[in-house]
């Protein structure tokens, strides 16, 4: 589909010049690309003739993410900045297509299961066999060792295994929506990525990356694990606001809106706290006086400011917060961000526009670089939209497309 380039092109991504080939479905490995073509990267998506299933997934419980002209929202977070190909690749005509565009990369990913892997000839061995230097990055459920090795799996499965369905403050698991997962996997796979290339740099040698949603979701709750394994604790808290102090938790607004604090060292900040809330008498209140008198306490102070926060909106809450230095941020829907003065400010949120799609606000990339950009130059290819583009910088002539294409070897 080809969107407009918010960078003015891919001249100056930190990553231009490396080559990703990418044979992916779903959003955990596909989205470790379409973070590297952020970064300027180039990226060739291979799909099967019937495409990515991604492209055909519309709707999670409630939700549709489908978009007016038959496209959906996902497919489009997940292959930003890619060209798209389609092959067969039980066909030699597509076998000879994949051999010579793992020729032209510097790292393959893939996220189909070990075994596909090695039924396809895509496994490490048989790719680096075909090119020695490959940076090799497979993305899996579980990991590739153990007896889940081979399952497939999708986010709200890493999320149950990894231990994240628990440290949401609930006593019954619960749902992060939607791909909270497999966006830290993608997040996680692309760093590795990076890593593995810089290795390369040095010392001129590939080698294989795995990375799972487990994985992930293990290392997204590195601090949890710490503290559960080291000292024996579930970090899991029922967040019930009774047992939290007031400079550590959220309050319903005049407005129906939410806001929340977070101070730490607790001390530092009390006595500022209740003047900046015209509750200076709560300063020498023997039983608020300290923190342990306030954890003693706290039932009857959370509730206490639940009325006070109640006189005033959330914006004018803040407005008496910031200045002071007191911790404080807004409790925002994701429907709010795109209007946040404070992500427009930082372009974390940035006008894109998309010959099919329109004009829309994307997520700007998280990072800023002094001497280069980043973000996302187009949207998802539509279909095959890129085959013939990528045959002929491949060095296949007019005739050998011809017979590519009514072999069905292509499309």
């Amino acid at each position: 589909m080809g969107g407009s380039d918010i960078n003015g092109g891919n001249s100056n991504g930190p990553l231009e010049g490396v080559r990703i080939l990418e044979l992916g479905v779903f959003h955990a490995g596909p989205g470790a690309c379409a973070i590297l073509g952020d970064l300027g990267a180039d990226i060739i998506k291979i799909e099967p003739m019937e495409g990515d299933p991604e492209r055909y997934w519309t709707t999670v419980g409630r939700i549709d993410f489908s978009l007016p002209n038959g496209d959906n929202i996902m497919f489009h977070a997940s292959n930003r900045n890619k060209r798209g190909i389609c092959l067969d690749l039980k066909k030699p005509g597509a076998r000879e297509v994949f051999l010579r565009l793992v020729q032209w990369a510097d790292v393959f990913l893939t996220n189909l299961r070990k075994s596909t892997q090695r039924k396809l000839g895509l496994d490490y061995a048989a790719i680096s066999n075909v090119k020695s230097g490959m940076v090799y990055a497979s993305v899996s459920g579980y990991g590739p060792e153990g007896p889940m090795s081979d399952l497939g799996a999708f986010d709200p499965l890493g999320l149950a295994r990894s231990g994240l369905m628990f440290v949401t403050g609930t006593e019954e698991p619960a749902f992060l929506h939607i791909g909270i997962l497999d966006q830290a996997t993608a997040i996680t796979a692309s760093h590795a990525i990076l890593a593995a290339l810089v290795q390369k740099e040095r010392t001129g040698v590939g080698q294989e990356v795995n990375v799972s949603l487990y994985s992930a979701g293990q290392w997204l709750m590195y601090p949890n694990l710490m503290i559960s394994n080291v000292l024996g604790i579930d970090p899991n808290n029922t967040g019930e606001r009774d047992e939290h102090s007031p400079l550590r938790n959220f309050f319903r607004c005049k407005d129906g809106r939410w806001i929340m604090g977070t101070h730490h060292p607790e001390g530092r900040y009390w006595a500022s706290f209740c003047e900046a809330t015209e509750q200076q008498d709560l300063i020498t209140d023997p039983r608020f006086v300290n923190e342990e008198a306030r954890a003693a306490n706290c039932a009857e102070l959370v509730a206490h400011f639940d009325k006070v926060f109640a006189t005033r909106t959330r914006d004018e809450w803040m407005a008496v917060f910031l200045p002071r230095g007191l911790m404080f941020s807004s409790i925002q829907h994701v429907s709010e961000i795109k209007n946040d003065p404070q992500a427009l400010a930082n372009d974390y949120v940035v006008d894109f526009d998309d010959p099919a799609v329109g004009e829309v606000k994307l997520p700007g990339y998280p990072a800023r670089f002094g001497r280069a950009r980043a973000g996302t130059r187009k949207l998802g290819p539509a279909l095959g939209e890129h085959t013939e583009e990528v045959l002929r910088d491949m060095g296949f002539a007019s005739k050998e497309i011809e017979s590519l294409r009514k072999e069905r070897a292509v499309g």
